[in-house]
């Protein structure tokens, strides 16, 4: 996705949350040669399953922290930037929505480096992984929920707007007041009907009962709550940002792309 670079939140900041990023990506790139440099030159055992484990072993406790503080100071840094198609951030929950969805876009990228590899293990060199399919599922569940969070921040949900652009000024924010509304009472629902058994999949650590045995189930059902509550906070800030904006005509027209169809134009001449 193009992108602008003129900062969007970050101002000064920028720099500082840049090396941080690189700082600690190349720290948890460095510690994971040497966990594999280690298991074929001196024997040092090291499997995925470590990584459920990381208190064991300090050494890979330390490249998941490195590895977290990369990512979150990349999804700060990105989130930094607004892509051509992207709208401007403008309500109070936008930047919280943006970093999510930087971290779910580079999520993406992984699930295909993850199963980039069991096709290469598996195909070429005939050792099939026991964890690809499981952390492909686990990484997914996460984007497909921030990718809802993201989509909100955007306005780009489907919306039916025969009727609504009809509507007086007045009678339009009543109908996203009572949008609002009905979000705010299927998370209360959810969170309320779902709570408890989250609350015990989290501490009891419920895993996936396979070979590699994730705790999916221990994850993801807190994190539906949870990304569902932010969802719920990122309409309430759409509505707060839009209150005072003038009506809007939405015509067929609005859903063509003109910079993407430069692109298309410009790949086909080249």
């Amino acid at each position: 996705m193009p992108v602008q670079a003129e900062s969007v939140w970050l101002g000064a900041a920028r720099k500082p949350v840049r090396i941080i990023m690189v700082t600690s990506f190349l720290g948890a790139v460095a510690i994971v040669l040497g966990l594999i440099l280690g298991g074929l030159f001196f024997g040092a055992e090291f499997d995925m399953k470590q990584v459920l484990s990381p208190t064991q072993t300090p050494t890979v406790l330390a490249m998941l922290i490195l590895a977290t503080i990369a990512l979150l100071s990349a999804g700060i840094y990105l989130s930094d930037t607004r892509g051509v198609i992207e709208s401007e951030p403008s309500g109070f929950f936008d930047i919280v929505s943006l970093i999510c969805a930087r971290l779910a876009m580079m999520a993406t990228a992984g699930i295909v480096l993850v199963m980039f590899f069991e096709v290469i293990s598996r195909y070429v060199f005939s050792k099939p992984t026991l964890w690809a399919n499981e952390l492909s599922l686990w990484i997914a569940g996460i984007v497909f929920l921030l990718a809802g969070l993201y989509a909100m921040q955007q306005r780009s949900h489907i919306r039916i707007f025969i009727i609504y652009d009809l509507f007086p000024r007045w009678l339009q924010k009543l109908s996203d007041v009572i949008s609002v509304f009905l979000i705010w009472v299927f998370t209360f629902l959810l969170i309320w009907g779902g709570y408890n058994e989250a609350v015990a999949k989290f501490f009891r650590w419920e895993t996936f009962g396979t070979a590699w045995d994730p705790p999916i189930p221990a994850t993801i059902k807190p994190a539906i709550l949870i990304i569902v509550l932010l969802v719920a906070i990122q309409a309430l800030s759409n509505l707060i940002a839009d209150w005072n904006k003038a009506p809007e005509v939405h015509l067929p027209i609005d859903e063509i792309d003109e910079h993407e169809i430069e692109l298309i134009r410009k790949n086909l001449e080249g």
